[in-house]
């Protein structure tokens, strides 16, 4: 078995790097702010989850279509990393109560964060062959849950001693998590190189625009790649869903009854199991194939989304936090490399600009709906069966695709 490749290390270690800000911006300690802003309206972070999502999708395709051209990859990740890495650092100084302040740099960390993950996930192509990528994709999602506990641990002690209740816990857990963000991002900027492209031409951004057109006129054609991302629009609206909505969904169902502390306690476990388990569909994508560890997940998240209609209490929610930890990271790596491994190489951000628009106008729709059906329901535990029908809708267009057919290598070693 191949040891990992020091650009692979460098991608895995991006990973490492924004796992931290998935799981205090995104998931967990945000969330909870924002509601110390705007209490019993907490639920709205869905709708700017939404907004921040409809701005990413209606820039992938452009940008990863410019980016395909040589030397310009690297320039936009660079771009939308230091925009998420310095709007994250800007949440600690708004002056508490602004939130319309804290939303607008909230929307403006999950431009950098998403945009930059557009580049990442392209660069894949270039820092490993396809007979690994399952393997490496699966290791960075991994590596990332476990790296992610140090920074959000250490907030969490911090926010325990400031006060749970207290603003200066969470503004130094932002800085905390910008930092950490950075210093795991140095060997990606150092190490990973752009090898496929397109050669320069005269005007790119009108023949970005020209060759952009020409793919979305033609991909019906690619007919797997198509099918694959209408699939994926569905089923993956439902994961981006849960990570969002985790916590306010958590927070409104079970009410004053809910010891928040705890509940971040549950979200720390969560990325532990997390950690061996996207290890684990990695190994087993190679012996049963990625379609089949696919499929999986999201049976996986069909029946998490029926149990969270029932929970009552810290324990339900742990059961629930464990059966989703279990699937989350395997079913994004192995979409992520599935996809990677069904797409021309030289045209990699342009396809991935397509992957990302799918994603992120899927992740537009599952907030909404929670939070919607929350507001005309008034009983938040009925929001979370809105996004079952994407599950199952992604499940049964998935099952029509084929197997990738690609030969792969046993899984490269981790470090």
């Amino acid at each position: 078995m191949g040891k990992l490749t020091r650009e692979e290390i460098s991608w895995i270690l991006y990973d490492c790097g924004n796992s931290a800000y998935s799981m205090a911006i995104t998931t967990a300690l945000l969330p909870i702010y924002f509601g110390m802003f705007r209490g019993d309206a907490g639920m709205d972070l869905g709708y700017f989850n939404s907004l921040a999502s409809i701005l990413v999708a209606l820039m992938s395709p452009i940008l990863g279509t410019i980016a395909d051209y040589k030397g310009k990859k690297m320039r936009f990740f660079l771009f939308f990393f230091l925009t998420g890495v310095l709007c994250t650092a800007a949440l600690a100084v708004v002056p508490f109560g602004n939130w319309q302040v804290l939303v607008l740099l909230y929307v403006l960390t999950v431009i950098g964060f998403s945009g930059a993950n557009i580049f990442y996930d392209a660069f894949l192509v270039d820092i490993t062959d396809t007979s690994r990528m399952d393997s490496v994709s699966a290791q960075g999602f991994a590596y990332g849950y476990i790296a992610s506990i140090i920074p959000f641990g250490i907030s969490l002690a911090v926010i325990w001693f400031a006060g749970m209740d207290k603003a200066l816990g969470y503004q130094l857990g932002f800085l905390i998590t910008a930092l950490w963000w950075g210093l795991f991002t140095i060997p990606m900027l150092r190490h990973v190189r752009h090898r496929y492209y397109v050669e320069p031409v005269h005007n790119p951004v009108r023949e970005s625009f020209t060759r952009l057109l020409h793919t979305f006129r033609n991909i019906r054609t690619y007919k797997t790649v198509f099918t694959f991302l209408l699939a994926y629009f569905l089923y993956i609206d439902g994961v981006d869903t849960v990570i969002k909505m985790v916590v306010p969904y958590a927070t409104a169902v079970i009410g004053q009854d809910l010891n928040m502390f705890v509940l971040l306690g549950i979200l720390l476990i969560i990325q532990i199991i997390a950690f061996p388990c996207a290890l684990l569909y990695g190994k087993l994508a190679y012996r049963f194939g990625t379609r089949a560890m696919i499929v999986t997940g999201i049976v996986t998240y069909i029946i998490s989304v029926a149990f969270a209609t029932f929970i009552s209490g810290i324990v339900h929610i742990f059961i629930l936090g464990a059966m989703i930890g279990s699937a989350q990271g395997g079913i994004q790596a192995l979409s992520r490399s599935y996809y990677a491994s069904i797409i021309p190489k030289e045209n990699s951000n342009e396809f991935f600009g397509f992957y990302n628009i799918f994603g992120k106008f899927a992740a537009i729709l599952g907030p909404f709906i929670m939070a919607l059906v929350t507001d005309l329901t008034g009983n938040a535990r009925f929001s979370i069966l809105g996004i079952l029908p994407m599950f199952i809708g992604g499940l049964l267009l998935f099952l029509s695709l084929p197997k990738t057919g690609l030969q792969k290598a046993p899984p490269v070693e981790g470090r």
